[in-house]
């Protein structure tokens, strides 16, 4: 397969992407979501009313205050304040940054770490496949919760160590998908060509059937990105996550679920909708793409 080939393979998958999602009004409303979060999470700095950070900023006697309060300073709370007297808006808006940026960090090097050992497991096999996929099977084998408790409890706590351990507990997704894409292309001609041409393992790996193999990455990393950011949710709720200086969503729920029943709702209700917003929006738009990238769901709804 030339060059040109593959490329104008690759607008055509990216296009048939697209077409999908917006012939789908469901799908389209949840892209539209998806893009507003990630715009606030970038732009957070600048949006919020206040930096969750800067303890100078914080003022204690203003914790717990209801939404729409004012502060002792005639500032006006929105969604009012946790239990540290910081913004609920503000600290949302940076818990959105932890959490979407944990999420996709993960998936990205999850995504690139899987693909390579599935690319690798299709096209070499014998015992290089069966050293791969058996650890992919003991890995897809135990809940994913436990793997990242358990790596958790030996790493810590921190943002790199929770992306770690995301990491570790992803890769073999994609490694699985990808195989079984690429045992489906490595039968064909083009490969068979590309090999009696000398063109080295790698080129023929990435050059040829990593671009062929890109619908199944599609799907299974938009997923992982909203199995990822719930995941992270779940440890940092849990307390063993980020440490209470990061302002993630999970840890936003955690802070305020003691004082859930006794009226001040808004320090745990308001993180978890948007959690539950973010996550679901990215599952629509996975379930769409899995929809029209996938041959065997072609012509379903």
């Amino acid at each position: 397969m030339t060059a040109a080939a593959t490329q104008a393979r690759s607008e055509t998958l990216w296009r048939r992407a697209l077409d999908g999602i917006v012939s789908s009004p469901k799908a389209l409303v949840a892209l539209v979501l998806c893009v507003a979060l990630v715009f606030i999470a970038i732009f957070g700095p600048w949006l919020a009313p206040q930096n969750p950070y800067d303890l100078t900023a914080i003022d204690f006697f203003d914790a717990r205050l209801p939404p729409m309060s004012e502060s002792m300073s005639g500032s006006v709370y929105l969604l009012g304040t946790d239990g540290q007297g910081r913004d609920m808006l503000s600290a949302m808006i940076y818990g959105l940054r932890t959490s979407l940026g944990v999420g996709l960090l993960s998936g990205l090097v999850a995504l690139l770490l899987g693909t390579a050992l599935g690319l690798v497991a299709a096209y070499f096999g014998g015992r290089v496949d069966a050293m791969i996929m058996r650890t992919v099977d003991l890995m897809l084998g135990l809940p994913t919760i436990l793997i990242a408790l358990m790596l958790l409890a030996i790493l810590g706590q921190g943002v790199w160590k929770v992306i770690l351990a995301l990491v570790l507990v992803q890769w073999a997704l994609f490694a699985r998908a990808v195989r079984a894409a690429a045992l489906v292309e490595r039968g064909k001609e083009y490969v068979e060509a590309a090999a009696s041409l000398g063109l080295s393992k790698p080129r023929i790996l990435f050059g040829h059937l990593l671009p062929n193999c890109m619908p199944p990455i599609i799907v299974v990393g938009t997923l992982q990105v909203a199995n990822a950011i719930s995941a992270e949710a779940t440890l940092s709720f849990l307390g063993i996550g980020l440490p209470i200086t990061e302002p993630s969503l999970g840890l936003l729920i955690s802070n305020g679920y003691q004082t859930l029943l006794s009226g001040q709702y808004w320090i745990s209700v308001y993180p978890g909708l948007l959690l539950l917003v973010l996550v679901f929006s990215i599952n629509i738009v996975g379930d769409r793409l899995r929809e029209v990238l996938n041959p065997r769901f072609a012509g379903r709804s």
